[in-house]
């Protein structure tokens, strides 16, 4: 069996937890069957991997449009695949047109939903337009949706009625825990001026408004003294975010020592010495599918504390490997919470208590790398996402 992954992020090209899945998925993939994979960006070297760019005529088209003139540069290359599989808007529509093009089933994973994220209006103007559009034509074509988690699975539903609930599936995102593991690394904490000795909570993502980054910066200022902040943090979506994030830091930093902000591009054992280190790891996110990056500093071995949303308690489990801190949001796709100084109220509280009792914050890492290496392997992962590719082709012939 052929099988065309196409997606918008793959190595070198990673920035975010959907590229981290392909990459992932790929490699354990093949070691069962032929997957070509067909991504956005700069040519690259790895056999089965074509990259494909903006067609020049579109230099000057807004994003969005962009993305489509890339999309329709694949599609004819599908040909001779027997499943055409796509990950995120940006690649759903080279997808949907090869599976109508070439008579093949389309799958699609779902690793984020645009009604879901209508601050991305900000970011692509009238593109958001054309990104819903596209990814709700392609979910309504698809012959099977994969959700990341079973929260992910509802939202999808909600979202796009019009689908058949047999064909959204749950296959989780997953982790490589002989790649992210503790890692103990004093000269790298000391050259970001990370003291080892004291306690410290650590966020690692983009900043988006769905990451909930400046929910976190508020909650900070409530920490005990001696705690440290270390955001590792790049990547803003808009400069209005990123000014507002900037802002936070600053106050933060002249209230408190001891607040550390990384925008470099850590390599992976440079983020795992960090997770290492860490008292805690924050995941403030107000939307979350799953969270791939609390299964990585799970796997470090980094207790948890993570918003009840979307994916997170799935992987999370409250008083185990972490906490969960409750939310109640607004039910108009922004995930803004409903009472929001509750909210940074209650973040601040759990965190506190978690990073007060470093003995039962090192329980919770050392259940989470458990829970990660038992529960989120990529080999089972691939075994399901193979099996959902044979049951579309037989449905199919």
């Amino acid at each position: 069996m052929r099988v065309d992954i196409v997606t918008k992020e793959y190595p070198p090209e990673v920035y975010g937890g959907a590229g981290v899945h392909v990459t992932e998925l790929v490699k354990a993939l093949r070691t069962a069957i032929d997957v070509e994979v067909r991504a956005f960006g700069a040519d690259r070297d790895e056999p089965g991997t074509t990259s494909y760019g903006v067609p020049a005529e579109l230099s000057a088209a807004n994003a969005a449009i962009q993305t489509l003139g890339t999309d329709l540069e694949i599609v004819g290359d599908v040909a001779g695949a027997e499943v055409v599989h796509s990950h995120t808007w940006y690649a759903n529509f080279a997808g949907h047109v090869a599976s109508l093009l070439h008579g093949i089933p389309h799958v699609v994973t779902a690793h984020s939903l645009e009604p879901l994220r209508p601050w991305k209006a900000e970011q692509l103007g009238g593109g958001y337009a054309v990104s819903s559009y596209i990814e709700k034509t392609a979910y309504e074509g698809a012959a099977a949706v994969v959700a990341v988690s079973e929260g992910m699975r509802q939202d999808i539903l909600r979202s796009y009625p019009a689908l058949d609930p047999a064909k959204v599936r749950v296959i989780y995102n997953g982790i490589d825990v002989e790649s992210w593991r503790p890692v103990s690394d004093d000269a790298l904490l000391a050259q970001y001026g990370i003291d080892p000795s004291r306690p410290s909570v650590v966020f690692v993502g983009r900043i988006t408004r769905q990451k909930g980054l400046p929910y976190f910066l508020r909650a900070a200022e409530r920490l005990p003294q001696e705690v440290q902040v270390v955001l590792c943090a790049g990547a803003p979506d808009t400069p209005q975010i990123m000014a507002e994030v900037q802002e936070l830091v600053r106050g933060l930093q002249q209230t408190r020592e001891g607040v550390v902000w990384i925008d470099d591009f850590l390599q992976r054992d440079q983020l795992c010495a960090i997770l290492t280190a860490a008292t805690t790891f924050v995941c403030p996110s107000v939307y979350e599918p799953l969270g791939i990056v609390n299964l990585e500093a799970m796997a470090c071995g980094a207790a948890v504390v993570g918003t009840a949303t979307g994916g997170i308690p799935e992987v999370v489990v409250d008083g185990v490997t972490g906490r969960l801190v409750p939310i109640e949001q607004v039910q108009d796709g922004t995930g803004t919470p409903l009472d929001p100084e509750r909210f940074v109220a209650d973040l601040a509280a759990t965190l506190t208590e978690v990073v007060s009792d470093p003995e039962r914050a090192r329980a919770y890492g050392a259940a989470g790398r458990e829970r990660a290496a038992q529960e989120f392997s990529w080999a089972a992962i691939a075994d399901a996402t193979a099996a959902l590719y044979r049951e579309v082709t037989a449905a199919g012939r």
